[in-house]
Formats: C-alpha cells, sequence, structure tokens
C-alpha cells in the first residue's frame, strides 16, 4: 500500500471510511483528555472528517495531516473556509483561522513544522496502516508531539475474513506500540453496527493514553 493507492480512493470518491457525523466516541471521550480551550488539537491522517468542525466548534484549534491535497480541498470547502496555501519544507501547509492542515507525507511532519500540540484524536489514522509501519507510525507520533495526551480508535475484526484498511488493531499491539510512553485506558467498546463494510462482526474501541507527568 502506497501513496497512490490513498490518492485513488479520493479521486474516485471510495471514502467509505469518511463518516458524515461527528464520531460519538469523540463526543463522549474527549473531555478525559483534559485539553485546555484553544489548545491545538493534532489529527493525523484527517481527510475531511466532520470531527475537525467539532473541535473548532469546542474551542480547540486543530492541525491535521493528510496526505490528499484533494481531500483538504473539500474539507476547507465544507467549512466555507478559504485557507491560505504556503510551502512547510516538504509539506503544503493550508491555513486558516484556529485551523492548520498539513499536506503531504505523515513521515515528513516535524516537531518544527508542526508545533507545539495539546492533544492527539486519532480515530482512522493507526487502523489505516499496515502492521509493518503501525510501529514507526506511533514512535514517529510519541515524538513529533512530545507524547502529548491521545483519544486514540481502534478496530478488532477477524482480519482473515477482510482485508484492509481499516485494520485490525488489538489491544496487546496498542500496549506494545504506545504502553513505554503513556498510562492506557480503554474507556469504551462497542460492536460496529451492521459490521464492518457490512461483512464482517467488529469492535470499536476507545483508548485515552496519558502520561504521569500531565
Amino acid at each position: 500500500m502506497d501513496a497512490g493507492f490513498w490518492h485513488q480512493k479520493w479521486e474516485k470518491g471510495e471514502i467509505a471510511f469518511h463518516e458524515s457525523e461527528t464520531n460519538p466516541l469523540l463526543i463522549h471521550h474527549f473531555k478525559k483528555l483534559n485539553a485546555a480551550t484553544g489548545s491545538r488539537v493534532f489529527l493525523p491522517l484527517c481527510g475531511k472528517t466532520r470531527d475537525i468542525a467539532w473541535l473548532l466548534a469546542g474551542g480547540h484549534r486543530v492541525v491535521g495531516a493528510e496526505l490528499s491535497a484533494l481531500a483538504i480541498e473539500q474539507l476547507f470547502s465544507e467549512l466555507g473556509v478559504v485557507p491560505e496555501i504556503a510551502a512547510a519544507g516538504k509539506l503544503v501547509r493550508y491555513s486558516a483561522s484556529g485551523i492548520d492542515i498539513l499536506v503531504g507525507d505523515l513521515f515528513d511532519v516535524s516537531a518544527e513544522v508542526l508545533g507545539p500540540i495539546g492533544a492527539i484524536y486519532d480515530r482512522a489514522a493507526l487502523v489505516a496502516l499496515p502492521a509493518g509501519v503501525r510501529e514507526q507510525y506511533a514512535s514517529h507520533l510519541i515524538d513529533i508531539t512530545s507524547a502529548a495526551p491521545q483519544l486514540l480508535v481502534t478496530l478488532e475484526y477477524d482480519q482473515q475474513r477482510l482485508e484492509g484498511p481499516p485494520f485490525s488493531v488489538e489491544d496487546f499491539e496498542v500496549r506494545k506500540h504506545y504502553g513505554t510512553a503513556y498510562q492506557l485506558r480503554r474507556v469504551e467498546s462497542k460492536t460496529v453496527a451492521g459490521g464492518l463494510k457490512g461483512k464482517v462482526s467488529a469492535t470499536e474501541t476507545a483508548w485515552v493514553l496519558q502520561t504521569t507527568d500531565r
């Protein structure tokens, strides 16, 4: 799976992973991160998620990273905002009041380009990545955000019955990737209504990841 896979998904409108409403797990559990009003919330691989509008409405600033420029053009169009566009190293930054989106390879996002982060919300990033990339991703995320508190959403299902993405990420893997940097809490698990892609039963789990000094 490479960049072309995701560009093709957006170009063809094959974006079943995009939710038309704010994710309920975000609404119910984001407050557990104790993110101050006005703090910058990082959404890796954000697409054009409606969760961004919810965070902005709650008084937070949003920073996203996304491979597809098309997704981000649609995001700003749906927000009714015209962004300023500028180069940021290997990335392109789309900016407006309260929102900055970095378009390009997530692994090109540095702490310097990203800036200070008060919290992370990962609904569709970890589960979008193949197994061989997830450890590198988690380490990179911890590094560029200085282990900011995180609300992480994962999926568990029989991977043999359905190809990802999204991929199944079990508890032991979350603990493997994040257990050294964070204290982990499972705050909710629920059955995916109708099954994942309507094909296989799946469980969606929300995790709160926090360091002891926050």
